[in-house]
């Protein structure tokens, strides 16, 4: 149980990528973290690109940062609806300044930029999502994963094994 006793946030949106959901999901609950799917209260249920359903534990304005030891942010089209939540936003950018693993793969650099958080900071992502991370200030890389002190990103599905050895490592400590 490699971080038993951490709790992470996943968030969760229509459209979100269902490898880069899952995968996460089940690779931390192997670990041992206590695992809460947040979403943005617009609807019971979310729908991944795939078709598989998942229902939030609870919604953004509902959780503190200050309980959490790091958060997930999936791909897919679901970041882009994310950051239409002001809570949602918020809760990332509570997360980072707090100290906490903020972790995102894919398109959902567009909740880092919208977050704020990106300035100075080395980043990869989705190569069609560059400029806007560029354009927020970020050192945009092509690599597997980039981790930037406890933000970590990744760019797509075939980097989740790479994602989230650095995830479990940064929750480790």
């Amino acid at each position: 149980m490699e971080v038993k006793g951490k709790k992470v946030i996943i968030l969760v949106e229509d459209m979100y990528n269902d490898l880069e959901f899952w995968y996460p999901y089940y690779r931390l609950k192997e670990a041992g973290a206590e695992l809460i799917v947040v979403g943005s209260g617009s609807a019971e249920e979310y729908t991944g690109k795939a078709g598989i359903p998942r229902r939030p534990d609870t919604i953004a304005d509902q959780v503190s940062a200050a309980d959490f030891d790091g958060i997930v942010i999936p791909g897919g089209y679901a970041p882009d609806h994310m950051r239409r939540h002001p809570a949602m936003v918020k809760l990332v950018k509570d997360l980072f300044d707090a100290g906490k693993v903020v972790a995102a793969i894919c398109h959902a650099g567009w909740m880092l930029a919208s977050a704020e958080i990106v300035k100075g900071r080395t980043v990869t992502s989705f190569f069609a999502i560059k400029d806007d991370l560029i354009h927020a200030g970020a050192n945009w890389v092509d690599q597997e994963v980039a981790v930037d002190g406890k933000l970590i990103t990744s760019r797509k599905p075939d980097d989740l094994p790479a994602f989230m050895r650095a995830i479990i490592a940064e929750l480790k400590g």
